[in-house]
């Protein structure tokens, strides 16, 4: 099986995979060129930029998709990569699994484009393995004619080891693309927050909202941390405040509660399970926040799995590896063998 990646969070989502299912190979697209290190891919892509930074990313890996033998590929995820490489996989004929499938915000535009990818993965997909028992049912209700099964998420399995506790300061993580228009209404607000508390707020800082984030006064602005520095501070902060998806599955684990700075997210389980707060515009964080920081204490279980995903992916990709060489050596039943 070859395991396709090109970010940071891709990576670390695919990792435990890697790690479970013996002869895995690792492709990259280079989609996030700096942010990975320490891993050494079996095929390597490059992204060449013609100025539209999405058509760049797709284009580049349906160019430069690799020759190879294996015919099960894995992506993971909502980013171009994602998208770009099942797409490749798709046009060769190759077997498609699909980790993290099903989540969905049923808004074209919140999270964009990162819902439109989800939707067309999912649908070209032959195994959707998925989070929760939500996102296999609208799989279902899709009609996606792929295998469904439901697995939790891997990023749990990073995590089963750490203990949680309710620390002095409260992280930030800011990026999200649908934000960038606002995203100096956000940090405002953000700084605001932080001055009127006694908390300590850490943001480690996407190279891509460097410049507006250096104008909060009151916020400690730091560059990117290793996960394993990222998750120190997630386990041990009072509060996160950010745009992403994976915090709010690893907040929910270390049971934090998460204000997620989007009109909605893909993840309702975590707002049924009381760790996700959405807030729909930065001139309601500081009534959510607040409210939040009164009551920041939460004691539920995780909804997104339990730190075991991938040695139940590997039990159903070894399932799926049996069934399809009982298939291939099976006689035909039009032939006779008999003497």
């Amino acid at each position: 099986m070859v395991i396709c990646f090109g970010t940071r969070p891709e990576w670390l989502k695919v990792k435990s995979v890697y790690e479970q299912v013996p002869g895995c190979k690792l492709l990259f697209t280079g989609q996030h060129e700096h942010l990975v290190e320490g891993v050494s891919p079996d095929f390597s892509m490059s992204i060449e930029d013609k100025g539209k930074r999405l058509d760049s990313i797709v284009s580049s890996c349906l160019e430069n998709f690799p020759d190879f033998s294996d015919d099960l590929v894995m992506v993971q995820g909502d980013t171009a990569s994602a998208f770009g490489c099942a797409l490749a996989a798709f046009h060769r004929g190759k077997k498609l699994i699909y980790l993290e499938s099903g989540l969905r915000s049923f808004d074209m535009k919140n999270p964009f484009p990162e819902e439109g990818y989800r939707q067309m993965i999912s649908r070209i997909s032959d195994i959707n393995l998925c989070p929760t028992e939500l996102s296999k049912k609208n799989l279902i209700s899709e009609g996606c004619i792929g295998e469904c099964h439901v697995t939790g998420n891997t990023i749990l399995d990073l995590l089963n080891s750490q203990e949680p506790h309710y620390g002095d300061h409260v992280l930030v993580t800011m990026h999200r693309r649908e934000n960038l228009p606002i995203m100096e209404d956000w940090f405002k607000e953000i700084d605001t927050l932080s001055e009127k508390t006694d908390l300590r707020f850490v943001f480690p800082c996407h190279p891509s909202v460097r410049e507006t984030a250096e104008k909060m006064s009151s916020v400690d602005v730091i560059d990117p941390v290793s996960h394993k520095d990222m998750i120190d501070l997630i386990r041990s902060c009072r509060m996160i405040i950010t745009d992403s998806g994976g915090l709010q599955e690893e907040g929910s684990f270390f049971n934090k509660k998460v204000v997620v700075c989007r009109k909605t997210t893909e993840r309702p389980e975590g707002i049924e399970s009381g760790h996700v707060v959405l807030c729909h515009s930065p001139e309601m964080l500081k009534f959510v926040a607040t409210e939040c920081l009164m009551d920041y204490s939460i004691s539920s279980d995780c909804p997104f799995g339990d730190g075991q995903s991938a040695k139940k992916i590997k039990s159903i990709i070894d399932d799926y590896r049996n069934t399809q060489l009982l298939q291939k050596t099976a006689p035909d039943k039009g032939t006779d063998t008999s003497d």
